[in-house]
Formats: C-alpha cells, structure tokens, sequence
C-alpha cells in the first residue's frame, strides 16, 4: 500500500491519479454489497454516535497497520502511514456520501443525524477497500517502484493485522442482516460447535493445502502443531471481528449469551475465511 499519494520524486501526477482511481474501484469493489443493503442503512439510523466514533476509530487502526504491514514504500514514517490512512478514511466518507446520494439514500431535509450515521457506517468498509485496492489492484510493472515493503509483514503483530482487515472485510458485508440473527438463534449448541470446527477446517485448508496465492510465502507451518496454531489464531480473529462488528451494529443489545454466542459463531464463518484469505491476498501482489 502506498504510504504518500502526493508525487514523489520519480513518480507523476498521471501515476498519483492511477493510485486514486485504484483506491476508488477497490472501495466500490468490497462494499458495493453494505451500500445497497437495507439493514445497513438501518443501523446508520440506530447506531449511537459513540458507537460511530468507535467504529471510525478502530478503521483508522486497522487502516495504519495495513498500511505500515502491507505498504509499498519501505522507507514511510509513521507520519506518512498516518496521513494516508486518515486519506484515505477522507476517501471513504466522501465515497459513501456521493453513492448513498445518488441512489436516493440521503437527501435534503433527512434528519443530519441520519444522514451522518449511515455515511459513517458504510465509510469503514469502503475505506479498507480504498485502501486494498490501491495496493492490489494494480497491475505493477513501471509504475510500482523497487524496494517494496516486507518491514513486519511476516511479523506475528503483521499477520493478525492482516487477517483482522480481511476478516472486516467479509464479514462486515454480512453481520447487519437478519438471517445471522436468525441462524445464531435456532441452532444448537452441537450444531454451533460442528459449525466452528467445519470453519477452522476451511480456514486451514485456505492457508495451508490449497496451495492459494501467498500460501507458501506467508502462511507456512512447522509441523502440525503450527498448522494447529495458526488454524486456532486467525479464527480467534475472525470470531473477535465478528463480535465487534455485530456489537458496533447494535446485534447484542439486549441478547442473553445463547444468542450472543450464536450470532457470532455463525458471523465467524464470513470472517474466518477473510482472515485466513486476508493473510495471504492483501499482501501478495505488493511483492510482484
């Protein structure tokens, strides 16, 4: 991921403005389905604005560890990597606002604490989608400088940031609808534990015998037990993504632990294969 969009020495304005249109298609790209979704919609109305405050909070976080873990310009500084995730949170917003306007979503005379709500709750997908398609949607070659960064990305800290953006990036398509609502409700605690283990059986076969792109740089394994470790972390993750986005949606206001417990296992599904796909798709082609 680019830590500066502003011309750097050697790159062109022409070259600034390719990084733009990539940041835009990749926001467009991964939340695309939260901007027609009425559920979404919804939560921006209901969601309390310190919940709001919370959310674009934990998005810039994830926002500077992707862009410190993933970032094409090795010699970035914290400064850097801050200017550009508070970019492209701009970004998103501004994204959000104009695609809610157009499709009829927000209009003149809305209440403004509506209005802001739902730009707010839709801007968090489509930031870490600005900021993943800048990196990853390009198609390297002359316009991607040598040198690109590795610094931490095989860090345990550089992997679980990754995981956690790919697994908000899944699952915040899904968490605002009814049906996982639904689903957490009417099954079983035996279905629900056959449900966790058939996920991290899928989270194991992404990273570690699919052969899928990044497998063999990013999510090697010493011995089974590794594979055991890194199969039980990145679904620790994908389950905390879950229950932080279903908590930020407002899903466990008012629910007992049966359905708290339900509603994010069933969540941890989407979330566990983002994570464990995240570890390997959201850095890879910075390495090309």
């Amino acid at each position: 991921m680019p830590t500066s969009r502003k011309p750097q020495p050697g790159r062109t304005v022409g070259e600034s403005f390719r990084e733009y249109g990539r940041g835009v298609a990749g926001g467009l790209l991964f939340s695309l389905p939260l901007l027609y979704t009425m559920e979404v919609w919804h939560a921006g109305f209901i969601m309390p604005p310190q919940r709001q405050l919370v959310y674009v909070l934990a998005a810039l976080v994830m926002l500077l560890g992707y862009n410190r873990f993933a970032g094409l310009h090795p010699d970035s500084t914290w400064l850097e990597v801050a200017i550009d995730s508070v970019e492209e949170m701009g970004i998103g917003l501004l994204l959000s606002a104009v695609v809610l306007l157009l499709i009829g979503r927000i209009a003149a005379g809305q209440d403004t604490s509506e209005v802001v709500g739902r730009i707010v709750v839709e801007a968090v997908t489509v930031a870490i989608g600005v900021s993943v398609g800048t990196a990853q949607l390009g198609a390297g070659g002359e316009d991607t400088p040598p040198g690109m960064n590795e610094r931490g990305r095989g860090s345990f800290g550089g992997q679980l940031t990754l995981a956690l953006c790919g697994a908000v990036l899944f699952a915040a398509n899904v968490a605002p609808t009814e049906e996982i609502v639904q689903i957490g409700l009417e099954l079983s605690g035996f279905q629900l534990a056959g449900l966790g283990v058939a996920t991290m059986v899928v989270g194991a076969l992404i990273l570690y015998f699919s052969d899928f792109y990044g497998a063999r740089r990013w999510a090697r394994a010493e011995g089974a037990l590794g594979m055991v470790r890194g199969t039980v972390i990145t679904y620790a993750v994908g389950l905390a993504a879950s229950a932080g986005i279903l908590w930020l949606f407002g899903r466990f206001d008012g629910a007992g632990p049966t359905a708290i417990v339900g509603q994010t296992v069933a969540l941890g599904v989407a979330s566990t294969i983002g994570a464990s796909a995240g570890r390997l798709l959201l850095q890879e082609n910075a390495d090309e």
